[in-house]
This record gives structure tokens, C-alpha cells and sequence, in this order.
């Protein structure tokens, strides 16, 4: 599988449920949000997200090249799998056209090397 470094540092963010969706998470080369009963999260660029709000900061991602069928199964799982083994704690991201996996900054590197050692090819 070919996996593509995103160069964003990402935050993780958490406003209340039935928040609007702030100008500040739209901005940016990437954005993702989901509103549940529970709560709205927000995926975007790290920069811009404001004092005081709720987030859990220092992520990069990796994009699987796409488009994935919705066939295919196992995509998230050969990613997980070598990554738990090694420690790496992960978020997925899903849209329709492929998968986004977030790792902390912190291990980055080291996730790239474990994903390469497991034959996936990092660009």
C-alpha cells in the first residue's frame, strides 16, 4: 500500500454538541469534522486553532493512496496492526475516497519506518 506524508501539524479538537463549525476549522489545507450528539470534533491544521479551545495538538498524517474501493477489507487493519506492536497510538480519519491515519508527531518518523519495514511504501 502506498501511504503519502501530509506536511501539516494537525490538531485533534473538541467543541460542544450543536456548536456552528468555526471559521478557523475551515481554513486550511486540511479539515475534517463530525458532529455527534456529543460532542463536535474537528481535524485541522494545528496553527490555527485558537487559544483556550479544546484540542489535542501534534499530529501528522498519512493519506492512503486512493481511491479505495468499499470492497476492500483490512486497509485500517494492516496499518493498526504493526503500528500498536511497536506502541504508535493512531486516529483514522475516513472519507470516501481513502483513509487518513494521524500519528503524533513525536512519533512520526518512527511510524514511517515500522509501516516501511511492514512492505508499505511511504512517499
Amino acid at each position: 500500500m502506498t501511504l503519502k506524508a501530509m506536511p501539516e501539524r494537525l490538531a485533534v479538537c473538541r467543541l460542544e454538541p450543536g456548536s456552528p463549525l468555526p471559521t478557523w476549522a475551515i481554513a486550511g489545507a486540511f479539515r475534517s469534522a463530525s458532529w455527534t450528539q456529543e460532542e463536535l470534533s474537528i481535524v485541522c491544521e494545528e496553527a490555527l486553532v485558537p487559544p483556550g479551545v479544546k484540542a489535542e495538538r501534534g499530529w501528522r498524517a498519512l493519506k492512503v493512496e486512493g481511491p479505495l474501493d468499499f470492497a476492500l477489507t483490512g486497509i485500517l487493519l494492516m496499518i493498526a496492526e504493526p503500528l500498536a506492536r511497536a506502541g504508535i497510538s493512531l486516529f483514522a480519519i475516513s472519507t470516501f475516497d481513502t483513509d487518513y491515519i494521524l500519528v503524533k508527531s513525536a512519533a512520526f518518523l518512527e511510524a514511517c519506518a515500522v509501516l516501511s519495514e511492514c512492505g508499505h511504501s511511504i512517499t
